[in-house]
């Protein structure tokens, strides 16, 4: 077995152990659908406001469900997770532009908050051996945020974050089943 082949061997042992990481994309799902139902409650600045600090809640949801679920994803690693570090540098990266949009396009920031946020899916996907699963999750979720927020403008505070909730939720269905064959190694 060469080099390449054992990594990827590495990577998809990880990922069958960690069950793909359920727990953090279960927690956005969680996140979403709570700011999607708040968005026929609340007027847009409050909702935006609890939007954006809100997405602070998602880590520690991860890790509140990591260990009902028995899924302890911070002790594990594996010959890439490394590439996890610099995969989230990149999706922070759009907080300045979340904040720049909040001053000048309020409105805006929904989208790169919907969209943004799933920048560092494909890098996470390769370090589990499944850059195809993960990667289908942020090309969807880019798709159709962006038709909702352009085809649907009355709906940018509820339907949109119910449809990212939607796309998470069906993505941890896929990871979970995905994840639960080891003949699909």
């Amino acid at each position: 077995m060469d080099l390449k082949s054992q990594v990827l061997a590495d990577r998809v042992a990880y990922y069958h152990r960690l069950r793909g990481g359920f727990p953090i994309p279960l927690a956005g799902t969680v996140f979403w659908a709570a700011i999607g139902i708040l968005g026929y409650f609340l007027a847009f600045p409050t909702w935006l406001f609890i939007t954006f600090i809100g997405t602070g809640s998602i880590f520690p949801l991860a890790l509140l469900f990591a260990r009902l679920f028995g899924n302890d994803f911070m002790k594990e690693s594996n010959a890439v997770s490394g590439a996890i570090i610099p995969a989230f540098i990149s999706m922070l990266l759009l907080w300045p532009l979340v904040l720049g949009a909040m001053q000048v396009a309020p409105e805006l920031a929904i989208l790169i908050l919907a969209i943004g946020m799933s920048a560092h899916w494909p890098v996470i996907g390769w370090t589990y051996g499944r850059t195809a699963l993960y990667s289908a999750h942020s090309i969807v979720r880019a798709v159709v945020c962006l038709a909702i927020w352009t085809y649907l403008p009355d709906d940018r505070m509820t339907l949109l974050p119910l449809a990212v909730a939607a796309i998470y939720l069906v993505t941890v269905i896929a990871i979970y089943i995905d994840s639960g064959n080891r003949r699909s190694q």
